[in-house]
Parts: structure tokens; sequence; C-alpha cells
């Protein structure tokens, strides 16, 4: 993930009204009320353009790093929490932290899964992100665990994880990612044994 993508590129305003009234003037006006933090500097409260911030996270995915101007002064920021709607499901306000290019950053990467287990076996994400500390201009969209052909019984813990260039663990190493079980024939075994001894209750009881 990097913010030299033109879609980062984003021109904000200093907010000057707070509140929820005033927050839901700006969201009318089709902006974001966001906060900036970091680096030993007091908050700076802007808003953003709506449209424009909303599609470029949208591309750029968690952890997503923006270049704003801020009155004309440029800097780089990394989400760090989003509110939504819970029913229009659009973006109220956004927390970002400021941070200079070059530096290491602790970010949380969503765990995916590449390929097929073996047949019959059930593939459990114990944990669906890993907490990583990357480069803040380079952070890794995904950790990408490869399970093809697992049999039941495969666990992968963190410290097994390939991770991208530059990334470092922060979580523990034995922290478990991925459990592979044979659950999905044991469940139906299960099933099979309760239906057939309520059937045999039922015919007990006709007698």
């Amino acid at each position: 993930m990097s913010a030299s993508t033109s879609e980062s590129h984003i021109k904000a305003s200093t907010r000057t009204e707070f509140g929820k009234g005033a927050a839901r003037r700006a969201r009318r006006d089709g902006q974001i009320p966001a906060v900036i933090y970091g680096h030993g500097n007091d908050p700076v409260h802007i808003t953003l353009p709506s449209h424009q911030t909303t599609m470029a996270i949208k591309h750029l995915g968690a952890n997503a790093v923006l270049d704003l101007t801020v009155d004309g002064a440029e800097s780089l920021a990394l989400v760090k929490a989003i509110q939504v709607d819970p029913i229009k499901r659009v973006i109220e306000h956004i927390d970002f932290v400021v941070v200079i290019k070059g530096e290491k950053v602790t970010v949380d990467v969503p765990v995916l899964t590449v390929g097929d287990a073996e047949k019959g076996t059930l593939v459990q994400i114990e944990n669906n992100t890993i907490s990583l500390e990357a480069e803040a201009t380079h952070i890794p969209e995904s950790v990408e665990v490869d399970i093809e052909g697992l049999k039941a019984g495969t666990q992968i813990l963190a410290s097994q994880l390939v991770l991208p260039k530059g990334s470092t663990l922060l979580a523990d190493a034995d922290l478990l990612i991925i459990n592979v079980t044979g659950e999905v024939e044991a469940d139906l075994g299960e099933i099979a044994e309760v239906e057939g001894e309520e059937g045999e209750s039922a015919e007990a009881a006709s007698e």
C-alpha cells in the first residue's frame, strides 16, 4: 500500500465548528468530519470530501495512508478508526495518525486463505487479522496463507506465516491462525446418530 497513488491525494479543510449539529451539517454538504493525531502535535480537526475519501479508502483497503493537504500543508495520514452509519453504511467520522515516510507503524492486517484444504475438512480462521510492524507507506493489504491440500489436524501458527517483505511479526508467535479439522464428517455422523436414536425412541413410544 502506498500513498503515491492519485486517489490518495486529498485536499482537506480545517474544521472550526464542533458538536453533533456541526457534524451533521458537514455531512449534508458532502463532507466527512475527521481528526488528525500524532507526533506530539495538537489534534487537527478537518473535513474531507466524502465521495473522494470514501473511494480512496475502498481502493487502498484497510490501513489506508492518505496524502492530505490541509491549509496548504501536506502530511501523510494513516487511517486508524472509521465510524460508519449502521443503516446508511456511509462514513461518519475518521481518525488519522500522522506518519512520516520511512517510519514503522503498528497495524492489524487481514489474513486471507488461498487454495482449498483436503476434501471433507473444515478450515477455521481463528484470527482474522495479524499484528505487524511495517513501513508506513508500504503497509501490506493482507497476509495470504496457502491451505492447498492441508489435512485434518493441521494448525498454522503466527510464526509460520510468510510475511510480506519489510513486515515484522508483533503478535505472539504461538497465536493460532488457521485450524484444519475433520468436523464436517464428524458433525454429519453425529447428526445421523442422533436422528437414528430419535427414530428408535419414537418407534418405542408408539408401541
